[in-house]
This record gives C-alpha cells, structure tokens and sequence, in this order.
C-alpha cells in the first residue's frame, strides 16, 4: 500500500461510526472505524474516487476534497498539512545541507548560557555549545553517531538519557515521518529511516503506526549519569537564510535544581575539558 493510502488507512481506523454520527447498523465490521465508503460518503466524494486516493491514485486531487477527507477523520492541522504532502508532493530538489555553521551562528550559540545545539537535515547535530555537551555528550559521540535519532534508537546511553524514553522515541519517529513527506527525494532520510528500521524493532513499529507531529516546542526530561534528573523545556528557532537548519535551545527556569545542576554540570565538563588540552602533548614541528 502507498504511503497516503496506509495514512489514511490508520487515520479511519481511529474514528468510529458513532463518532461522526453515523447509525450502529449491528454488522460486525472486518476492519475497526470508518469503512471506505463512508468516508466518502461523509466527504461528498465517490466510493471509486476515494478507493483511488487510498491506493495512490490521488493526481490531481483537489486541496478542496482533501481538506473535506481530512474534516471526517478529524486530522489536526499537522495531519492535515501531512495529508496534502502524500497526495501532493513537493516538487522537492534535493540539496545536501552544509556540514558547517556560519561564524555568526556559531558566536550565538557559544554567548548563551543554556543548552543549545544546531540540527541540520535528518536531525544530524553540526554544532553545540558547552552546556549541551555537558548535558548530551556530542564530542564523545563518533561523527557518524551526532544524529538525535540514531543516538536515541541505536546507542545505549541515549536509551538512558531519557526516562520517558516511548514519549521521546514516538515524537522523533513521528518528526521524521512528516519530514519524509516534505522532502520525499531525500536519499540521505531514506538511508537513515532504513538503518533506524533495521536497527531497532521500537522504531519499526512506530514508524508503521504513520504518526506525525512538528518539534516546535515542549519539554525534554533528562536522567544524567552524573547529575541526575534535568527537567527542561525547548524552544525550536529556524535562523534566517539557513534553510534546513534549526537551532534547539533547552531552556531552564533561573534558580530552580536543574539550573543549579546545570551550571555544576557545565563547570565540571569545560574544566575537564581544559585539563585535557592542556596534558595533551604538543605537535612535533616538521
């Protein structure tokens, strides 16, 4: 089945008759929610019309008559925007984001006090400051590893970071499935979709249940091997002229354990790290 038809397939399965106003006509139903033809019938369109959208059939489809299918499976309006991606693909050119971050940006990221790092496509991390190091541990990660999704399905120490590990897993997988619509020639997210899915069965199975959700804001609830809990919220900015790129900022309310924690935390990484540089042996001229 098609990616808009399996979408739309789990979308009706949540809805029931009753929930749209249809009667209990007593039958046993074979599938759970709303048949085909009653989607269609609820969105002025024809069974056969309707039965073509689920199959990938949708060219040419009107944004009218997707706004309708989308009012009778009650999708919200990150669903709804999902669902015009799938039956309306972006013309999308595949551009590979830069490795490096601007000067300017960088010099933003090392002035703030809270953690705050760079993600560019497929939620690879380019850049972070000292406290995210500190909380996340980027720079004892191999390169290949500084990406938030493998680091939370396929390492061990990202499973422990996060005690509400099913929350924090369902919302990447549901990010990265949005970001698929969007970017749907991205050879470098089918890559990573396919090793998460060979790598990890939780990820798999997410990634059928087909849900979808933007990483705007929220909070993100941390279990450090040395500082312990850090309870921060998170704010997603997208720095102008740097398309694909977002900047993620862990925000702390001053004064409160985590702030303290935080700022321990911090002290102890950057001294750690200057004792590092410094027993480290000088170059040999050549």
């Amino acid at each position: 089945m098609s990616e808009l038809g399996e979408f739309l397939r789990q979308r009706r399965a949540r809805i029931q008759p009753s929930d749209v106003g249809l009667p209990e006509l007593g039958r046993r139903r074979r599938v759970p929610g709303l048949r085909r033809e009653e989607v269609a019938q609820l969105a002025g369109v024809s069974v056969d019309y309707y039965v073509r959208l689920e199959q990938g059939r949708g060219d040419g489809v009107s944004a009218e008559v997707l706004d309708a299918v989308a009012r009778v499976l009650r999708l919200d309006g990150t669903e709804r925007g999902h669902l015009h991606d799938l039956a309306r693909p972006p013309r999308d050119t595949y551009r590979r984001t830069p490795r490096r971050i601007r000067p300017g940006l960088r010099l933003v990221l090392d002035s703030m006090a809270s953690p705050v790092f760079v993600l560019g496509r497929c939620m690879d991390v380019l850049a972070w400051n000292a406290p995210a190091d500190a909380v996340i541990g980027f720079s004892e990660l191999a390169p290949g590893a500084r990406n938030m999704a493998r680091h939370a399905f396929l390492t061990e120490s990202g499973g422990r970071l996060y005690p509400e590990f099913e929350r924090v897993a369902a919302e990447t997988v549901a990010y990265l499935r949005l970001d698929a619509a969007r970017h749907p020639d991205d050879p470098e997210l089918a890559a990573l979709v396919a090793d998460l899915t060979a790598g990890s069965p939780l990820f798999a199975e997410l990634w059928a249940r087909h849900g979808v959700r933007e990483k705007t804001f929220g909070r993100k609830l941390l279990l450090h091997p040395r500082a312990g809990e850090l309870d921060f919220g998170y704010e997603t900015l997208a720095p102008p002229g740097e398309p694909g790129l977002l900047l993620v900022v862990y925000t702390v309310e001053p004064g409160s354990v985590t702030a303290e924690r935080l700022a321990a935390l911090t002290a102890a990484s950057t001294a750690a790290s200057t004792a590092a540089s410094a027993d480290a042996p000088a170059p040999v001229p050549v």
